[in-house]
């Protein structure tokens, strides 16, 4: 039996076909302008298909030093931070989820308090520097390593299993530290890999808390390098790599290049991820 389509679900794909398309196009005419000659470009001849096919534009994002320190950086960033947020967010929403936790109901809102009252920029920056974290790669992880919302959504889903698991593993010997790492991480892969995901975005697109706590050029991220050359229109790296006459990069391309390079890699992690998301999006809904 063929699935019959209303008035509704038409209006319905023709808006989600127009999101799409909108979100979706920037991508391509960046990608279309990267790869494109100079000539075109100049010319405003690119919109959706690239003219006149030149990778040379990627060639130079990745021949420059700082980029490709930058790179490091973010990659090293992501990883740190993502692992170390996961850690102490999932400990936290652990202990939370326990309803004879001492104390429960205060630390409950005090964390909530979070979500609606912060410090601020300069207190913020005042405690970073009292650790002395100024130029390290922990300003970059620490500050911001636990997110009050995705604490909230562990919490809740650590509250929804089965009480079974805990007790076996008290029956085997195991304390509550035992029990969390060997049966409840284990059992908690589709919110561990949502939450994850969640962070590394955050962090791998992270440049304001580079401006803030990092002086040392050798430190900063990707996205910094980005910012300076989107707002400068500054095409540094094809001067360092000497480039002239017939091989000239435009501005224009040298910056969209570096901003696909700068966005694939995130780009690709989401299809290894999508199987835990539909299960990890169901506890988006935060009970008290």
């Amino acid at each position: 039996m063929k699935p019959k389509f209303g008035v509704f679900d038409v209006l319905l794909y023709l808006v989600l076909a127009g999101l799409a398309v909108t979100a979706l196009y920037p991508f391509v005419y960046m990608l279309a302008v990267s790869l494109s000659g100079t000539v075109p470009v100049l010319k405003g001849q690119v919109y959706l298909w690239p003219k006149e096919i030149n990778l040379r534009t990627y060639a130079v994002v990745f021949e420059n030093a700082a980029i490709g320190r930058a790179y490091l950086n973010t990659i090293l960033y992501t990883l740190l931070g993502t692992s170390i947020s996961l850690l102490i967010t999932a400990a936290g929403a652990y202990a939370l989820s326990k309803q004879d936790m001492l104390l429960r109901r205060t630390f409950m809102i005090l964390v909530i308090v979070t979500l609606f009252f912060s410090g601020g920029m300069i207190p913020t920056f005042l405690v970073v520097r009292s650790y002395h974290l100024i130029d390290t790669i922990w300003a970059m992880v620490l500050p911001g390593a636990v997110s009050t919302w995705n604490l909230l959504v562990m919490r809740t889903f650590f509250s929804a299993l089965p009480q079974e698991v805990e007790e076996s593993g008290k029956i085997d010997g195991l304390n509550d530290i035992g029990i969390f790492f060997r049966l409840v991480l284990p059992l908690s892969k589709a919110i561990l890999a949502t939450i994850g995901l969640f962070y590394g975005v955050a962090i791998w697109n992270n440049f304001f808390s580079a401006l803030l706590y990092l002086r040392d050029a050798d430190l900063f991220p990707l996205q910094v390098i980005v910012r300076n050359m989107v707002l400068q229109g500054n095409a540094s790296a094809s001067g360092a790599a000497g480039i002239g006459g017939d091989g000239m990069i435009v501005d224009e391309s040298l910056k969209y290049a570096t901003i696909i390079v700068t966005t694939v890699p995130i780009l690709l992690v989401y299809p290894f991820l999508q199987k835990y998301f539909a299960k990890g999006a169901l506890i988006g809904s935060v009970k008290g």
